[in-house]
């Protein structure tokens, strides 16, 4: 396996379409949310109408903001409304707890969840993406790249404040993205970033979704190489020490490595490793992403 991993060629494993046009987004519904203010929005990118959710705090903007990522966890009754009403894996929802930091938040379903479920299931879906030249990945990804491109055209939102955050595949989805866009000012990943390699080596990788398979991109690279992408850009790194998903084997080599990218911007990366702790989100990891962002995009 090299390691000659770049954004062009990880572009290229993705089929990753350059410079697509902006969605096209329209309000369906507006309603207050505390004191802040919820719009269900519909995206239209690449022809496919997509509902999200759109928290806005209350104040004047311009306000940096988050592109939430959600998570998988086989529920796929959920999809964007893990903004506002989280998951058994979270400490909460984030939306609301950001909005109260003066920070804005936008999500949005992803197929088969939510209210995507009638596009097929997940292994159906894959295996057509594949047959059509594109890893679902890809597809997955190019739909939040539209989504950030429609939320930093916002004119309540500062375009240069905007990080993307998530848990388990939504933690996969906000740091590939902030890969492959170099607006994207920080990233929070939560309880995934693991070397696939050594997981195909155990059998692990099969906890994984078929979302996930890349082809060839082990030829040059891996997913702490992904990570490492980022580098110099802020990223926050939340991992239990027993989630069975991110097994050391896997996980520290990919840390290893993350590290050594950050290596002249060593205040730029954090990293939390919560003991006696699985997938799921701890306390201490929310306040650290709550801090994290705070820090690094209020102001």
């Amino acid at each position: 396996m090299g390691r000659n991993l770049t954004t062009e060629k990880l572009k290229a494993l993705l089929r990753w379409v350059s410079d697509p046009p902006l969605p096209q987004g329209a309000v369906v519904a507006s309603r207050a949310l505390g004191q802040h203010r919820l719009d269900n929005i519909a995206l239209t990118i690449k022809g496919v109408t997509i509902p999200g959710m759109f928290l806005v705090p209350a104040g004047a903007g311009p306000f940096p903001a988050v592109l939430y990522c959600h998570a998988h966890g086989n529920r796929y009754t959920i999809g964007a409304d893990e903004l506002i009403a989280g998951r058994p894996a979270l400490q909460g929802p984030y939306g609301p707890a950001l909005a109260d930091l003066g920070i804005a938040s936008l999500a949005i379903d992803l197929a088969p969840f939510g209210a995507r479920q009638d596009a097929g299931g997940e292994a159906a879906l894959a295996k057509a993406a594949l047959w059509r030249g594109q890893p679902m990945m890809g597809q997955m990804l190019g739909e939040l790249a539209g989504a950030f491109g429609w939320l930093a055209a916002q004119p309540v939102i500062d375009p240069a404040r905007i990080a993307t955050v998530g848990l388990s595949m939504g933690g996969t989805h906000a740091y590939w993205l902030a890969a492959l866009e170099p607006r994207i000012a920080a990233c929070a990943q939560l309880c995934v970033l693991a070397d696939i390699a050594p997981l195909i080596a155990t059998g692990a990788h099969d906890l994984h979704g078929p979302y996930m398979t890349v082809p060839g991109l082990l030829e040059h690279g891996d997913m702490g190489d992904v990570a490492a992408l980022v580098a110099p850009r802020l990223q926050f790194v939340g991992l239990g020490a027993d989630d069975p998903l991110t097994p050391g084997c896997a996980r520290d080599p990919a840390l290893a490595r993350l590290m050594a990218a950050y290596r002249n911007a060593p205040k730029a990366l954090e990293v939390q490793l919560a003991q006696d702790s699985g997938h799921v989100e701890t306390p201490a990891m929310r306040a650290a992403v709550l801090n994290f962002l705070q820090r690094h995009l209020c102001r």
